[in-house]
């Protein structure tokens, strides 16, 4: 009995996590907070009635009254008459042709107070109305009004929609993970064990006896998938080409199949596809050079959307992956819910239905997933982002499908521009500082980080090295005039735009010692320095040799102390020479520094 999960304990967990999809707080008063009084009851039993309609019409949830916003439990103040009235909410203020499916409703005695628990089911038979004929559903954390024909479902849709809430009479918890399924509670709570983690997300039931699990229990931790469901798999081809060939011109092979439950299979798929999302390429400056084809968040993102929405009634069937020449194609079994449409999807809005609620409520849980609605638009935004054409979504004969292509979305006018450099054959990184160059048009270095996506300033260095090697890019302001502009530019030497992109030439020798600003951004190693030290400290050190742009001191996360060395960027290459080779020590607070060249450091 030791592992059932008290409603006390559910008190407990709830505040621990907050609100979300899944869970809201109503408050038992109202007024300002130093004449707080008890609300009144009909009110209440609106906002329940209200919150519990939305859960109904979404994925199910729990309602606590008597918790507060920020997650304080004050209770419900109002006398025991008054509140068993508040238990009956559901049966006064909702409609009586559309009963939510109430799991349970209950009175809390928590730290002498009472808190008023709900907890409801997703509907699957109808939409659910409050007693004024009003329609609700859940979206994030908020009970928003919709309008029931958004609602509606196709019968048909019943099976699918209930498959991974079903119980499982065979399966036993010792059939699971249990490793697994700790280190799920760990990451949900520190209060709470694996038997009542299970209990917490709806994946069992006590019946007296033994933990009754649910399927969903099964696709997410067992130990031996194969054994509940035989396609928990995802199964990744590669195309030659830009389409599917039969007979003696097949071109299709198989790269690798993920088998598991959802958890490994999210992992090993992943590890399977990754490699795939870029290319290396023989340049002519013969070097092998990797081109990223598609953004990795994008396509982690769609994988783990398909894994967690597909139909797993449809048990002869499972994900496929197919990686052409021009694009990425992700399939899974199930169409989309007859309540939400492509266009739905394609409007950005956050639409969203879960078909699998009680797996999408774990992964949402656990951090895999964020806002229900928001994974495709993250996918959208990650294509736009990297300037590639919108993804293109397919629900039809039974199957969702979504592709992401490697084809560039360009304005008229700079693809009449980029259209100037396609002998050069650049990469994307290379084509999205062209691009900004458009037609004279002035560059910052701060530009360059921002659109590329650099983390790195020796990715920065190259990236601009390998566009001096082409002979299109030119430096147009001199160390002074950038001094002179940066406070512009809000203090930042790198916010100050330099850079000018010119049209293809004659490609221009690495040997080239007329080219001044080539040394620019010399970074250079400092060790030794102090644990306690900033970076003005560092920078009026060694700004007695040349202009220091930047100061980079790695940290230790855990005590905000120094790592013992530095990187230190300063305007010119002579600067930097000027430093190393320093006739005297270098001393900071009775250390003495090592200078090295950044880039011969291992």
């Amino acid at each position: 009995m030791e592992n059932i999960l008290r409603l006390k304990e559910r008190i407990d967990i709830a505040t621990e996590i907050g609100e979300s999809y899944y869970r809201e707080f109503k408050s038992g008063f109202e007024g300002p907070p130093n004449n707080k009084v008890p609300r009144d009851i009909n009110e209440i039993k609106y906002d329940i009635a209200k919150t519990l309609v939305a859960f109904a019409n979404a994925d199910g949830g729990e309602l606590f009254v008597g918790i507060e916003d920020d997650n304080n439990v004050t209770g419900v103040p109002h006398k025991e008459e008054v509140v068993k009235n508040i238990l009956n909410a559901p049966k006064d203020c909702i409609m009586k042709e559309t009963p939510v499916p109430l799991k349970q409703s209950t009175i809390i005695e928590y730290n002498n107070v009472k808190v008023i628990y709900f907890s409801v089911n997703k509907g699957t038979d109808f939409v659910h109305l409050t007693s004024k004929g009003e329609c609700f559903q859940r979206k994030d954390r908020e009970s928003v009004p919709t309008p029931s024909e958004t609602i509606i479902f196709q019968r048909e849709e019943k099976v699918s929609r209930e498959y991974d809430r079903s119980f499982v009479d065979l399966a036993k918890i010792t059939d699971l993970d249990q490793e697994l399924l700790e280190n799920v509670a760990q990451r949900i709570s520190k209060l709470i064990s694996a038997e009542k983690l299970l209990q917490y997300l709806d994946l069992a039931e006590f019946d007296g006896d033994a933990l009754k699990l649910r399927k969903a229990a099964l696709l997410l931790f067992s130990k031996k998938s194969s054994k509940w469901h035989p396609r928990s798999q995802v199964r990744i081809f590669r195309v030659r080409g830009t389409e599917e060939k039969t007979g003696k011109e097949f071109n299709v092979t198989e790269v690798g199949e993920s088998n598991g439950n959802i958890f490994q299979l999210i992992e090993s798929s992943w590890d399977l596809l990754r490699p795939h999302l870029s290319d290396t390429r023989f340049s002519e400056d013969a070097f092998f050079k990797t081109q990223i084809l598609y953004p990795e968040l994008a396509c982690r993102e769609a994988l783990i959307n398909s894994i967690t929405h597909r139909d797993y009634s449809s048990e002869g069937r499972g994900i496929e992956v197919k990686i052409f020449d021009d694009r990425l194609l992700i399939e899974n079994p199930g169409e989309l819910l007859s309540s939400i449409s492509v266009k739905d999807l394609e409007s950005l809005s956050g639409a969203h239905q879960s078909r699998n609620t009680y797996v999408a409520r774990v992964l949402r849980e656990t951090g895999y997933i964020r806002e229900l609605g928001e994974g495709i638009r993250r996918i959208y935004d990650l294509m736009k982002s990297n300037d590639m054409v919108a993804p293109k979504i397919i629900s039809k004969n039974k199957s969702f499908s979504i592709t992401l292509y490697y084809k560039y979305v360009y304005s008229k006018e700079e693809q009449l521009w980029l259209d100037e450099f396609s002998h050069l054959n650049l990469s994307r990184e290379q084509k999205t500082v062209v691009r900004l160059g458009v037609n004279g048009r002035l560059v910052s270095a701060k530009e360059i980080f921002d659109n590329v996506g650099i983390v790195d300033e020796k990715a920065y260095r190259e990236l601009v090295e390998s566009l001096r090697e082409f002979g299109i890019i030119e430096t147009t302001l001199n160390a002074n005039e950038v001094t002179n502009q940066k406070r512009k530019y809000g203090g930042s030497r790198k916010a100050v735009p330099r850079y000018t992109i010119t049209l293809p030439k004659e490609k221009v020798s690495s040997k080239d010692d007329s080219d001044e600003d080539r040394s620019e951004y010399a970074r250079i190693y400092v060790g030794n320095i102090p644990y306690e030290i900033t970076d003005q400290e560092i920078n009026d050190a060694l700004s007695k040799f040349g202009e220091v742009v930047d100061v980079i001191i790695p940290r230790w996360k855990n005590t905000g102390q120094s790592r013992g060395f530095c990187f230190v960027e300063f305007d010119k290459r002579l600067q930097a020479n000027n430093a190393l080779n320093a006739p005297d020590p270098i001393y900071l607070s009775g250390k003495k520094l090592y200078l090295r060249e950044a880039d011969n450091m291992k």
